[in-house]
């Protein structure tokens, strides 16, 4: 399980304090005005930023002073970080090797994943060849590659339109959640938590307040919630 125990963010003026936990087994939605501090926290999570105190642990494990790279946590960005010179499959297998030595097993797994994703026949095409679903779902094989037991997704289909994101985010459920997988997905669309989240946390007022099921959170939403919807 994913902590955060009494963990205060700064940055500059702004201030924002955690302390709840993230279940396993589901997505987590993190939703509220813009600025509140969601992709702040998700910063935090996997390393980018500091906490001026508290922690940040994964099942017991203290991670606050853990280089991202060494956290059992991939984050998944708004404009996917696919390298440009890089064909897709080699984009992918990043996610496997960082310097992309891959055994023949390891081929035959990207292949797989993409293929999975909905790439079939697309790893030799170049990041700007694809349209930007395409990158997105290459972005998503490369955290599916990687494997790691919590995914941090800051928005990464937010450019996309409706019909698009909704089938991203049915991918996303589809190929991401697993038992002991811990999935935290930051939204500003209601109908997009309401659509693939177990549970929702508010992020308002210098807070992150504990998730609970999304239902739950929409139908009596708090004053911060209903002022922002």
């Amino acid at each position: 399980m994913l902590t955060c125990e009494n963990l205060t963010l700064t940055q500059g003026d702004f201030q924002l304090s955690a302390d709840l936990s993230f279940r396993p087994g589901g997505i987590t939605a993190l939703i509220g005005p813009s600025g509140a501090g969601k992709s702040t926290l998700l910063s935090a999570l996997a390393g980018f930023l500091t906490p001026s105190s508290g922690r940040v642990s994964y099942d017991g494990q203290d991670l606050t002073g853990t280089a991202p790279g060494a956290r059992p946590i991939s984050i998944l960005f708004q404009d996917n970080n696919l390298f440009p010179h890089l064909t897709i499959g080699q984009n992918a297998g990043l996610g496997l090797q960082p310097k992309l030595r891959l055994s023949d097993s390891q081929k035959a797994q990207v292949t797989t994943v993409l293929d999975q994703v909905g790439l079939h026949g697309m790893a030799d095409r170049k990041p700007a060849a694809l349209s930007g679903g395409q990158q997105s779902r290459a972005a998503l094989a490369r955290v599916l590659l990687a494997d790691r037991p919590v995914i941090l997704l800051d928005e990464p289909f937010a450019a996309l339109g409706p019909a698009l994101r909704s089938e991203m985010l049915d991918l996303v459920q589809k190929t991401l959640l697993r038992t002991d997988r811990t999935v935290i997905m930051i939204t500003h669309d209601p109908a997009d938590a309401q659509r693939v989240a177990n549970e929702t946390a508010l992020v308002a007022d210098g807070v992150v307040h504990p998730a609970i099921p999304t239902d739950q959170l929409f139908a009596a939403p708090p004053p911060a919630l209903a002022a922002y919807l």
